[in-house]
């Protein structure tokens, strides 16, 4: 089988072809796919009308083990009844529309952030594997950025002040900036965790930036120098020229590597039209280098 890659941005980004994931067995296609990620660190797959559980059983032959402690589990289970599917949605278990103040609307919000899955644990997020099940009228569309780019953009002194450098990420951090009030007991099961500013990923030896809404300080700095950088290097990294923006179409399977991009959703009229995209993310078990 051979995999047809077309470009969607000059940096990242390709739109696959050739292939029905709910049959992709084999091992050197999978290998193939990864190395695509390697190449562009975000593949669309169009017209895979996956079930969850092929969703799941893909992800687990593509990456492994899945990622099943999300932020949102701390306020109450998800309506799948399995946390590895990440339920991207505006509606509740009768698949009703939120209503405006519902909590889970409110922390649903913090996916308009950028982001990158998952890096407020320890092993973080390394694959995230988003299917499009019911999509709004209107656009409601997913903006990625390369941080790969991002960081070969910066000049050889700013990278050199980067070196070392550690960042607490706390998704406690992303939401409260947004208003959201947990409990302490909420509070107290999402301690955060600590990575690498800069990260080198094995597949492809390139260097990128890992940053977050959820990245709280850097561990080296004190606090307001710390934000200072990080809310510098965001600005830096979410320009133009480094951000894709995918119009999603039914039955699309997205696949991006959380350690090369960060991602946010973007505004649409959550009040009136439905919208639900089930997410699988994969746990990043390989050492990672930031030298």
């Amino acid at each position: 089988m051979t995999l047809i890659y077309r470009s969607l941005h000059p940096t990242f980004a390709a739109e696959v072809s050739g292939v029905d994931l709910r049959g992709a067995h084999d091992a050197g296609l999978l290998e193939e796919i990864r190395r695509g990620m390697d190449r562009y660190a975000v593949l669309v797959f169009r017209q895979q009308p996956l079930s969850d559980t092929d969703q799941l059983e893909f992800a687990q032959r593509f990456d492994g083990t899945l990622h099943s402690k999300t932020g949102a589990a701390v306020l109450g289970g998800n309506r799948f009844g399995n946390e590895a599917l990440t339920d991207i949605s505006n509606v509740d278990e009768r698949g009703a529309l939120l209503k405006a103040g519902d909590r889970r609307r409110a922390y649903a919000l913090g996916n308009r952030l950028w982001h990158t899955d998952a890096s407020f644990q320890d092993p973080p997020g390394r694959y995230s594997l988003l299917s499009a099940r019911v999509l709004p009228p209107a656009d409601a569309d997913t903006e990625f950025a390369d941080t790969r780019a991002a960081y070969d953009a910066l000049g050889e002194e700013h990278k050199a002040q980067l070196e070392g450098l550690h960042v607490h990420h706390s998704i406690a951090h992303s939401r409260q900036t947004l208003g959201f009030v947990f409990s302490q007991a909420e509070h107290d099961k999402l301690p955060g965790a600590v990575h690498a500013l800069v990260r080198t990923i094995p597949g492809s030896g390139r260097r990128a930036l890992y940053l977050a809404a959820h990245a709280s300080r850097i561990v080296e700095w004190p606090v307001p120098e710390g934000r200072l950088l990080l809310g510098e290097l965001m600005e830096h990294a979410t320009q133009p020229q480094f951000v894709y923006r995918h119009r999603w179409q039914p039955h699309d399977l997205v696949i991006w590597d959380n350690r090369a991009t960060m991602h946010r959703a973007t505004r649409f009229d959550d009040a009136h039209h439905r919208r639900e995209l089930r997410r699988v993310t994969t746990l990043d078990l390989q050492p990672q280098g930031s030298a």
